[in-house]
């Protein structure tokens, strides 16, 4: 069925929905309930840590099946990994079955990472080839941040309503999480149309085995271009740092409060809010590209994003907190589409999910490490120096969006009137899509 580039989007924004509200429940209790089943706080961060290295693991292999058998069959599969993870999670009572939850999330995320983003960029161009991507991302940004706040903002209430007689109240937000990643897969079952890429089974193993050459391609493609290896290595700090706001802000209101079933109540409508501002600042990013260029954009807000989480760390009282919190999910919420939209320029359709996976792949096991070092020099030391060092981690990564400006710098002035190309450079920068025009940038000025 052909789709519309408006269609397109809809769709989109309502997979995006139902992919992101069972996170949101989850997300004040993802921490707090194996603490309350018994685990220390470094043996939390060992088994989170085993979601990264499961992405680091699987992540080019899912990316490349999903560009040679197709977005939406790895999708269906993602989600089925996602319920058995979610199911595992829910029955855990102790190190090895949390072990085995959150491997079992990190095959989930492998999985999920980019098909679904792949899927809408290369069905909108499809229906017109001048569909400002940036704001389809840019909506997801914010329904993504919406999803997530309603999520969590039931999440804590369903762990002070505590409904289910027999469920403790932490467990709560999990079993609703479970219910909501079932109709998420029943969602991408019924609102995903793409051309089929194999007509029977044989065809697709033979896509399947064509995988290979999908990640080769896309190692190529990393190894060729200069600003696409710089956005990557964004990714080894992000989500290192990462870890301070997202893993560690409900355990910081828990040392505040002194409870966590309390740090819970209140991590639910902090949450909320807090997606909310991710959305609110999701929503302004093609603004800030429009006027300052989306590298300089891009590289604001990891410095700013910094600054924030160090007032987690550093803030006194609940309010201090929970107001640096917010403040560092509208950055937050504003840098993903910007990252997103300078990494989809580098690359065209034919290997787009097999990129987005190299993009995750460093994340989640840089993740795993931050999750492993923070939670450990919380034990050691204390959680304000951990939060600190973390946001340290978040804004050193600015820099690295320094060759994405200066390729929008040489595309502004091929754009300029009255400039006239080189031949050899409109064939280059026309035909590969991992063509580093810093060079042609430097040729001209030079």
């Amino acid at each position: 069925m052909s789709l519309t580039a408006r269609s397109a989007r809809r769709r989109f924004l309502a997979l995006t929905a139902l992919r992101w509200f069972p996170v949101g429940l989850v997300i004040p209790v993802m921490v707090l309930l194996p603490l309350d089943r018994g685990l220390s706080l470094t043996e939390v961060g060992l088994v989170t840590s085993l979601q990264g290295f499961v992405v680091l693991a699987l992540e080019l292999p899912t990316g490349g099946l999903a560009d040679t058998i197709g977005r939406r069959r790895v999708l269906l599969l993602a989600g089925v990994v996602g319920v058995a993870a979610m199911t595992t999670y829910v029955v855990a009572d102790g190190l090895a079955l949390f072990a085995a939850a959150f491997a079992l999330q990190g095959v989930f995320r492998a999985l999920d990472s980019g098909p679904l983003e792949a899927w809408y960029v290369d069905a909108a161009l499809e229906a017109d080839p001048r569909t400002r991507i940036e704001i389809g991302l840019s909506a997801q940004g914010t329904v993504l941040g919406v999803a997530i706040a309603g999520g969590a903002l039931a999440g804590g209430g369903l762990v002070a309503w505590a409904p289910l007689p027999g469920v403790e109240a932490l467990a709560t937000p999990v079993l609703a999480a479970l219910a909501g990643q079932v109709l998420a897969l029943v969602g991408v079952a019924t609102l995903m149309a793409e051309p089929p890429r194999a007509g029977a089974a044989g065809g697709t193993w033979r896509a399947a085995a064509q995988t290979p050459r999908a990640i080769a391609d896309g190692v190529t493609l990393l190894r060729r271009g200069r600003v696409l290896r710089a956005l990557v290595a964004v990714e080894l700090f992000w989500g290192f740092g990462m870890v301070a706001f997202e893993t560690l802000t409900p355990v910081r209101l828990a040392e505040i409060v002194g409870d966590a079933e309390a740090a819970a109540e209140i991590a639910g409508p902090a949450g909320a809010a807090a997606w909310l501002a991710s959305a609110a600042g999701a929503a302004i990013t093609p603004w800030l590209g429009r006027r300052l260029g989306m590298a300089w954009t891009a590289a604001l807000l990891r410095v700013l994003q910094g600054v924030t989480v160090v007032g987690i760390g550093l803030f006194g009282g609940v309010l201090g907190v929970v107001t640096a919190y917010l403040a560092c999910y509208v950055v937050h919420g504003a840098a993903n589409p910007a990252h997103l939209t300078l990494l989809h320029r580098q690359v065209d359709g034919a290997r787009r999910a097999t990129v987005l996976s190299l993009n995750s792949m460093v994340a989640q096991p840089a993740g795993a490490l931050g999750t492993i070092t923070l939670t450990a020099l919380a034990d050691a030391a204390s959680l304000s120096v951990a939060i600190c060092v973390g946001a340290a981690v978040l804004a050193v990564a600015a820099p690295l969006y320094l060759p994405a400006r200066r390729q929008e710098r040489a595309e502004q002035g091929r754009r300029a009137p009255g400039h006239v190309p080189h031949p050899a450079t409109t064939a280059a920068s026309n035909t590969d899509p991992s063509f580093d025009t810093d060079e042609v940038g430097s040729d001209a000025r030079g």
